[in-house]
């Protein structure tokens, strides 16, 4: 189904992760391009059309696409909602013949894959000098959209906050064994990065130390919910009081959808992951996607979605004035990641973990 905000296949994302069925995160192998109708050029004078891939939700298309129609009233934007890895996988297997222009909401890791690949096209925005070198490719193959503080997320209904883990360590004590539920995590951005920097923080070089905490924390974890809206449904009847998750959908969830939820952020810091963006090379709109480009991060958007959808935005010229009081107070402390390392090795991590270790730390 196409039209100007069509939402085809529904799946879970990075930030911003609501009411999404589970996506096949890479077990299975994309649906190949020759499968899908070919997208064409716009004639001279038609209608021009976008096509995007998103890990995005609803509640964040509703702001960004009415701005982008009132500027560019003649692009058609057709939206297909899918994992950080599942676009990833996508893109890979369309490369000959690609079917999307614009890649909106992936980890940095799925974008540094792809960038490694010659997936992407690389674009220097206008606001380039705007977003830090942590937070874009070197070669401008993508650039972070947003920061996703990833956090410890509890029901203060279930548990009080006071006693909750007060870091990732504290969250393999046996007293919390049974109250952790965790969304399944290899078709979600969020939780692979989570699982990868706990991995990392042990010793990326000699990764067995990483695999035994986290069989540590597979023995306290009560269920892996097939996705996000599973996760949120656990937590409110308190089958689970304690959660990972990305910080911005944790506000949005209990702000804005009236779940109870709060976080911890952790003391030794959190990874942040870095929600991003790109072109994909050989786009057959590539005007219309440099467009979008630009609206997505233009200042506007960027501080309405930072008070109405609790985005951290990685522009740093966004004025205090704009942002919400909670985002000008909070300290985001990073927790020390060799990105590079955590892309070329998260899949062979995560691979490990779901054969070796997932359901299996209490045995």
């Amino acid at each position: 189904m196409a039209s100007s905000l069509a939402l085809a296949v529904s799946a879970c994302g990075g930030g911003g992760e609501t009411a999404k069925p589970q996506d096949n995160g890479g077990a299975t192998p994309a649906t190949p391009a020759t499968t899908q109708p070919e997208a064409q050029p716009a004639a001279s004078g038609d209608p021009q059309k976008l096509v995007i891939y998103t890990g995005r939700d609803k509640n964040i298309f509703e702001i960004v696409l009415p701005k982008f129609k009132e500027k560019y009233p003649n692009i058609e934007v057709e939206t297909l909602e899918m994992g950080a890895q599942q676009i990833l996988e996508r893109v890979r297997a369309e490369k000959a013949n690609p079917q999307a222009d614009f890649w909106w909401g992936g980890t940095q890791s799925a974008l540094a894959t792809a960038a490694n690949e010659d997936l992407l096209e690389p674009y220097k925005p206008t606001f380039s000098d705007k977003v830090p070198d942590l937070y874009k490719d070197k070669q401008d193959r993508w650039y972070g959209e947003m920061l996703l503080p990833e956090v410890i997320m509890i029901n203060p209904q279930a548990i009080k906050k006071e006693d909750a883990p007060k870091d990732w360590d504290e969250l393999l004590d046996p007293k919390y064994k049974g109250k952790i539920v965790i969304r399944n995590v290899l078709p979600s951005g969020t939780m692979r990065t989570i699982y990868s920097a706990m991995i990392f923080r042990q010793g990326a070089d000699t990764p067995d130390k990483g695999y035994d905490w986290l069989k540590k924390l597979d023995a306290n974890t009560k269920e892996y919910t097939q996705d996000p809206t599973n996760l949120y449904l656990k937590l409110d009847r308190q089958e689970g009081a304690i959660s990972l998750w990305n910080l911005q959908d944790v506000l949005l969830q209990s702000k804005k959808n009236n779940h109870p939820f709060d976080f911890v952020y952790p003391a030794s810091g959190a990874p942040i992951l870095v929600d991003g963006v790109a072109l994909v090379k050989g786009a057959k709109n590539m005007d219309a996607a440099k467009k979008f480009y630009e609206v997505l991060f233009s200042p506007e958007v960027a501080s309405v979605l930072a008070k109405d959808r609790f985005q951290f935005p990685s522009r740093t010229d966004i004025s205090k004035d704009d942002l919400p009081d909670f985002m000008k107070n909070l300290e985001l402390k990073p927790l020390q990641l060799d990105w590079d390392v955590m892309a070329s090795k998260e899949k062979e991590w995560m691979q490990y973990w779901d054969e070796n270790i997932k359901g299996k730390g209490g045995k």
